[in-house]
Formats: C-alpha cells, sequence, structure tokens
C-alpha cells in the first residue's frame, strides 16, 4: 500500500491569474468528495436537560438537533460574569470513552480539561460527544466503533457525520444572545484537534483555531490507513480504496490549509505514538507556514514542535489560550 511520496507545494503556481482561491475551491471538492459530503443542516433546535451553577460558570447539559434526526448531547459552559456578548468556543474531545466530560467537567485527565479552562477565561464553551462517544454510544455498542454508522450512511463517513454535527454546533452557538457571533473559535485535541481544523476548513464563521496533536500527513506515516477502514473507528472508509489503488492525490496540509487565513495554531510532539512521523508533519506545517506568508498574514499561523509524548502539556494550553485571546478578544476581531 503506497502513499504520497512527498508533499504537495500549497504555493506552487499561485500567481493574480491563478489565485489561492481558485486552489483551495479544487481542494475543497476533492475533500468533501472524500468525506461524503455534507448534508443539509436543519434549523437550531435544542433542549436544556439539566443544569448546575459551577463557582465560575453554569453547565447545562443539552442536547441539539443535527442532520437525518440525530441529536448531539453536548455541555454548554456560561462564565456568571455578566458582560455581554461573550466570545465563544467550540471545545472538541480527544478519543475517550466518557467524551466531552473529559474536556468540561472537574473529573476529566489533566492536560485535557481546555473546555473547562476556557470558561473560566471567560468563553462560552460548547462542548459536544462525538458520534460513538460518551452518551452517543449506541446501546450494546462499545465505544469509538463505527460498523452500524456504516452500515446505515454506507456512502458517507464518521468525518462527515462529525463535521456535520460540529457545523449545527457552531449554528447553535450563533443563535444564543449571549454569543458574539464574530468571535467564535474551535479548539481541541489529537480526534478533536483535526475535527477543529476540519471545521474551520469549510466554515468561515470559525475566527480562530488552537489544534493539539492533529495535525498528521499521509506522507511519511508508517500506518497510513489509520484514516480508512478499519475494525473499530473508521474515519474515512474512501481512503482504504484510494491508497490500494494509488489513487489519493490529497494529503493533510492541503485540507487543514482550507482554513488559511484564519489565525491557526497547531502543536506537535516529536514523542507521539499516535503520529509518530513528526518531520513529516514539521514540513506540512512549513508549507503552511509559506502559503499564510504568501496571502500576507504569516502572523496568523502558528506552529510550536517539542519533546512530548500524545499530550497537551500546560505551558502549550496556555500559549494556545493566549492565541485565541489575541485573535477573538482583539479589537476589531478578525
Amino acid at each position: 500500500m503506497r502513499i504520497l511520496q512527498q508533499l504537495a507545494p500549497l504555493t506552487a503556481e499561485l500567481t493574480p491569474q491563478a489565485p489561492w482561491e481558485a486552489k483551495r475551491d479544487i481542494i475543497r471538492l476533492k475533500w468533501l468528495e472524500l468525506i461524503g459530503g455534507l448534508p443539509s443542516r436543519v434549523p437550531v433546535r435544542y433542549r436544556i436537560l439539566s443544569s448546575v451553577a459551577e463557582q465560575t460558570h453554569t453547565r447545562h447539559h443539552l442536547e441539539y438537533d443535527t442532520a437525518h434526526g440525530d441529536k448531539v448531547m453536548a455541555y454548554l459552559l456560561v462564565p456568571h460574569e455578566a458582560a455581554e456578548p461573550k466570545p465563544a468556543v467550540l471545545a472538541l474531545h480527544p478519543t475517550i470513552d466518557t467524551g466531552k466530560d473529559d474536556i468540561a467537567v472537574a473529573s476529566g485527565r489533566p492536560g485535557r480539561r481546555y473546555g473547562l479552562e476556557l470558561v473560566e477565561r471567560g468563553y462560552i464553551v460548547l462542548a459536544p460527544d462525538t458520534i460513538t462517544a460518551g452518551e452517543r454510544r449506541r446501546s450494546g455498542e462499545p465505544y469509538f466503533h463505527t460498523a452500524s454508522f456504516e452500515a446505515q450512511h454506507p456512502e458517507w463517513s464518521a468525518v462527515g457525520k462529525m463535521l456535520t454535527d460540529h457545523l449545527q454546533g457552531v449554528d447553535l452557538l450563533c443563535s444564543l444572545p449571549g454569543v458574539d457571533a464574530e468571535r467564535i473559535g474551535a479548539i481541541g485535541h489529537s480526534l478533536g484537534g483535526y475535527n477543529a481544523f476540519f471545521l474551520a476548513g469549510v466554515d468561515s464563521r470559525v475566527k480562530a483555531v488552537a489544534v493539539s496533536c492533529g495535525l498528521s500527513t499521509f506522507y511519511g506515516d508508517p500506518e497510513p490507513n489509520r484514516w480508512g477502514r478499519r475494525s473499530w473507528f473508521s474515519h474515512i472508509p474512501r481512503v482504504t480504496d484510494a491508497l490500494s489503488s494509488q489513487s489519493l492525490t490529497l494529503d493533510f496540509h492541503e485540507i487543514a490549509a482550507l482554513a488559511a487565513p484564519v489565525p491557526f495554531f497547531c502543536w506537535i510532539a516529536q514523542q507521539d505514538r499516535y503520529m509518530p512521523h513528526w518531520k513529516e508533519i514539521g514540513e506540512a506545517a512549513e508549507e503552511l507556514q509559506a502559503l499564510y506568508a504568501h496571502l500576507g498574514y504569516p502572523e496568523r499561523f502558528q506552529a510550536v514542535i517539542g519533546t512530548s509524548g500524545h499530550d497537551f502539556p500546560d505551558v502549550i494550553r496556555r500559549w494556545a489560550y493566549e492565541f485565541l485571546d489575541d485573535w477573538l478578544r482583539r479589537e476589531p476581531p478578525v
């Protein structure tokens, strides 16, 4: 099973006659085809199931509608302080059975409570469960197994489903009177990290994104089918077929580039056992930096490479929060 032999230069052949926007449209079409497209979204409908007053915020347990008659279970964290409207963040959890609880409540793991930490910084935070995690595990099935979803939607993908649900989450945030709809960000680690930049690439309402251990590449990956058809969580089944037929013409730096020039913070760990090819991922970050510079916004892309494992260390989270503050709290907003 061959993989891409090099990274496609993002700025190659860009001219005033062939601008980035035209190239981005081509990449976007390839990406949407690979994940099986995005269905039409449904009107915003949500129901608060319960509310708990914490020391700094109120945690609302709610469900909101998404496509195909499904519902997303989520926490909405709202600071007690009265100033309105507030910036908001969609906080996306990593691969963990407890889903949203890992990032939005005190019982979450150290280094993962970024939803809780962001509400304490004054953000309104929406933390949803992805399919197969938390309250969205289907009865009788293990966590993070997508077989029943694939049987129900054979032409779609788990990535397309997650992206659709997150778009509905942004719709929900924009509908809330306490949210400044011009100041919405996305943050996540691992599964949540790549979902965050996937979202920013298709939704211009996301004004800043922070990604921990989420950027990857097919190029240099010792296990590229981690993204394809598997016995448990199959992200994009068509990847397996494309790898087998050597017809894969899209890499993750191009997918991440769909967000440009949205401010983008990216943490890459050298001892990441899940994405061990950090040198190639670093090359992808270089390509993204070159694109942002070409577009005239070099300061909007910030990549950090360090020696930790698959983690979101304290100092990196602090830098990520400060990056979000810079772009979501500044006057005027980007």
